[in-house]
């Protein structure tokens, strides 16, 4: 998590653009002026540009959700003091976890999740509208769980009508999204930038955003509601002007006007409404809007700007290159290829396996078979002991029908064994043996296979082997010839009325 994340979390609180306030020409509800003087010197919470953050890690994306969570603070909450901080604020677009994490780990204090970036990651499709909304909602649930930063989502036209833009929003408040984007465009919708749009009314429009508020109202949210209208390229700059008036007088939070063709029209935008944030959209390579750097984006009166094409992009050139690599025979060059501990760092392997320590138990091998106990570094290789007597419960429950019969290969066994008598390391020293208990009624407590030499430490305690010479009757079987798979060794019932068997495996 980059400084700018972490200021956000320790930054006092400010006065909030509550949703039922609403600061613009039209509102009854102003600041006095000193109150916007004294907001306008606050110290700007977040530079434009803040160094990658190498250091990010799960730990502190955890942390930085308990403290706002301490605060009792919300993502919403968190981008509406973005929104009312003195600059301009950059939010490039992701379209997935990982990209999502790579823009809060280069200290960007927000991100907008693209759905032109999404619907070619996720369906390999244009975005023409062929993305569903739980295809959105489900991507954008993986975004905003991977990352601490406030995320605004594309909500598209809310997918239909007014009722379908209350379904999406509240769908996008269940997600984790900060903000959310509701457009003017006739379904199917299409990039704002390409061809042949195509809007709803004005009075249409005026009603989705209103159905978005009520929405949020009814979920006890404070979602930040971005009012965005196609009609620059579908009717007019005048039009798309006065909707962006209507959409202040309806109460949304944030306004947006696609595709605006030039530098004079987006002072026109920004004077309407002045107190309301502004969004611009600079998209990348050729759209129809001018790309301006963030210090000329803030002379017009801009406050958030979106890159929604950037990481698409250079991941596409990126894939294509590496791919071309591959195909000529070789592998794409250091300087484009992280290095795979690089790679893991991205990740967080490492803070997850610092984490994984936190949960780790003792060296010692568990138990497989109930009320039966293993640990090595005794004077055998293990030393068994059947706990029955201590734990009756366990003893009762060995004989449930539904206990699983266990077969447990010990590692430590034959480590140990191995560095005894280099003499019993062949014939039947060599061999596995399988040591099966039956109960009085008839149902097995206890089924395992095990190296010959383990038996040396078990004859003092199991009862019922206390006498037995299991090492001599080893030797014995194995100056016989070795005895074949399956042959028993030793079958007798010990003082519990138990039946112990050893076969030859």
């Amino acid at each position: 998590m980059g400084l700018s994340s972490i200021l956000l979390l320790q930054a006092p609180p400010i006065p909030s653009l509550s949703s039922s306030t609403h600061f613009c020409c039209h509102s009854s509800s102003l600041p006095p002026p000193c109150a916007i003087s004294k907001l306008q010197r606050r110290p700007q919470l977040f530079p434009s540009a803040s160094p990658p953050s190498r250091g990010w890690n799960l730990s502190r994306k955890r942390c930085a959700l308990a403290a706002r969570a301490a605060a009792g603070g919300s993502a919403a909450e968190a981008l509406r003091r973005i929104l009312e901080s003195p600059g301009i604020h950059q939010g490039p677009a992701c379209f997935d976890a990982l990209s999502g994490r790579l823009v809060e780990r280069a200290g960007f204090p927000l991100c907008f999740m693209s759905g032109f970036s999404v619907s070619a990651a996720r369906l390999g499709l244009p975005d023409v509208g062929l993305i569903s909304y739980g295809e959105m909602a489900d991507q954008g649930r993986q975004i905003t769980q991977a990352v601490s930063i406030p995320i605004i989502g594309d909500g598209d036209n809310g997918y239909g009508n007014a009722m379908n833009v209350k379904r999406t929003v509240k769908g996008f408040i269940q997600a984790g999204f900060a903000g959310i984007i509701i457009e003017d465009q006739v379904s199917p919708k299409a990039c704002g930038h390409t061809r042949g749009r195509k809007v709803v009314s004005r009075e249409e429009a005026v009603m989705h955003i209103k159905a978005a508020i009520d929405a949020r109202r009814e979920s006890g949210s404070d979602i930040v509601i971005v009012a965005r209208t196609d009609s620059r390229q579908a009717v007019s700059l005048e039009e798309s002007l006065k909707r962006s008036r209507a959409f202040a007088d309806a109460g949304a939070d944030v306004l947006f006007i696609d595709a605006l063709a030039s530098r004079e029209e987006m002072k026109a935008f920004c004077e309407i409404s002045p107190l309301l944030p502004k969004m611009a959209n600079m998209l990348e390579g050729g759209g129809k809007t001018p790309i301006l750097n963030p210090v000329e984006l803030e002379e017009i009166g801009f406050k958030i700007v979106s890159y929604p094409l950037s990481l698409i992009g250079v991941s596409i050139r990126a894939m294509e290159d590496a791919l071309a690599a591959i195909k000529s025979g070789r592998v794409p060059p250091p300087g484009s290829l992280p290095s795979f501990d690089e790679i893991k760092d991205t990740l967080g392997f490492n803070d997850y396996y610092e984490e994984e320590k936190r949960y780790s138990i003792s060296p010692s091998q568990p138990s497989y078979q109930r009320g039966t106990v293993y640990s090595p570094g005794m004077s055998s290789a293990y030393n068994t002991r059947l706990t029955t007597a201590e734990r009756p419960e366990q003893s009762q429950r060995a004989d449930d029908p539904s206990d699983p019969v266990v077969e447990v290969v010990t590692p430590y066994v034959y480590d140990n064994f191995n560095s005894g008598d280099r003499s019993r390391q062949s014939g039947m020293w060599s061999r596995s043996l399988r040591l099966k208990i039956t109960g009085r009624n008839g149902l097995e407590k206890l089924d395992v296979r095990i190296p010959a030499g383990f038996l040396e430490g078990m004859a003092g305690v199991i009862p019922g082997l206390g006498g037995v010479n299991i090492m001599q009757m080893l030797e014995d079987a194995s100056i016989e010839g070795g005895p074949e798979s399956g042959k028993i060794l030793l079958d007798f019932n010990d003082a519990m009325g138990d039946r112990i068997q050893v076969f030859v495996e």
